[in-house]
């Protein structure tokens, strides 16, 4: 209680002692809780907007020029993956890619590619008007091109579009790239027929005394390499053996349109890096280090505050000194005056 001048005397409204610090204690152990099993998961996510590409080259490929049905050999190639991310849904994102393959000012390849991903897991949803190459009859499935973060190692499937499949990605063993702690995997694709890709040729691709056009189909096979770093899912290198061939329809023999051992940009190589690297700190920081502090800070913070209201409980003296009288005592008595 306290006395205001010509009022009387006005409640004490300040918090009990203690109460501050359960109060500050509770809120850190909340904290605590949340960065770990909520925040943690959220910003786990892959990015709902994003606009990246990945550029693999190859300084001696060679190739079958189809304006001229002649070889190249020691080209610089590039293969070129762009990717437009928009948010769809709370959870998915809207993949607009696209893949070009070019020799100097020469394009040898062009194909377009939608497709919806899951953002916590990085595989393909069938939703949406998803196509490859403007065909919507397909159902993608398996990896796109990141790694769901934190998974363990082990084996994948990932989504292969020119051909429609989605070959296994098998854990080879732990590596380092750029001073990073990835995991390595190895895809392998057989020779395998595009789907929608036969045209007509000429004849003497395959017979050199033959006349006219013939129908070929375009074969590929290719054995990718990846490095992931594994608390974020990011790819941060990739190489590709990539072999392309002709193949009559109705006949045999196969005629080489393609010899290429591509990787990444060295480049982008240590740029990726650097991106997991903060990435993973961040991860780590919400998952581990900032609940391992914030925790034992949090109740350190209720029991100092419990302490301090039991203290404050004890019995209070009285302004001179003596002891406060029970409840329902006898007050002492009071003197009489004449």
């Amino acid at each position: 209680m306290r006395t205001t001048p010509g009022r009387g005397t006005e409640p004490d409204r300040s918090p009990p002692p203690g109460t501050l610090l359960v109060a500050a204690g509770a809120f850190l152990l909340t904290l605590a809780l949340l960065l770990p099993l909520y925040v943690h998961d959220r910003v786990a996510l892959l990015p709902a907007d994003a606009s990246l590409g990945l550029r693999l080259v190859d300084d001696d490929a060679s190739y079958l020029d189809t304006a001229t049905w002649t070889r190249v050999r020691g080209a610089d190639l590039e293969r070129d993956t762009r990717v437009e991310a928009s948010a769809h849904g709370a959870d998915w994102s809207a993949w607009e890619m696209t893949v070009e393959t070019a020799s100097a000012d020469r394009v040898l390849d062009y194909w377009s590619r939608r497709v919806i991903v899951d953002r916590a897991t990085g595989r393909a949803v069938n939703c949406c008007g998803e196509h490859v190459g403007g065909d919507r009859a397909v159902r993608q499935a398996g990896l796109v091109l990141y790694w769901p973060p934190g998974v363990p190692e082990g084996d994948h499937s990932f989504y292969d579009a020119e051909v429609r499949a989605a070959p296994a990605v098998v854990f080879e063993d732990d590596d380092e790239v750029a001073g990073l702690t990835v995991r390595r995997y190895a895809q392998s694709l057989g020779a395998t027929q595009v789907p929608d890709s036969a045209r007509d040729v000429p004849a003497a691709l395959f017979d050199s005394g033959a006349e006219g056009t013939v129908s070929a189909a375009r074969w590929i096979a290719v054995e990718r390499t990846f490095w992931v770093e594994p608390v974020t899912g990011t790819v941060v290198n990739l190489e590709e053996r990539r072999t392309e061939t002709l193949r009559p329809t109705n006949g045999s023999g196969e005629v080489e349109l393609l010899d290429a051992d591509l990787a990444l940009a060295e480049g982008q190589v240590s740029g990726y890096a650097e991106q997991a690297r903060v990435r993973s700190l961040l991860l780590r920081g919400l998952e581990r280090w900032a609940p391992m502090a914030l925790g034992p800070m949090g109740a350190l913070a209720v029991l100092a505050g419990l302490l301090g209201a039991w203290r404050s409980r004890s019995p209070v003296a009285k302004e001179d000194g003596g002891p406060v009288p029970e409840a329902g005592a006898d007050a002492p008595p009071v003197a009489k005056t004449g």
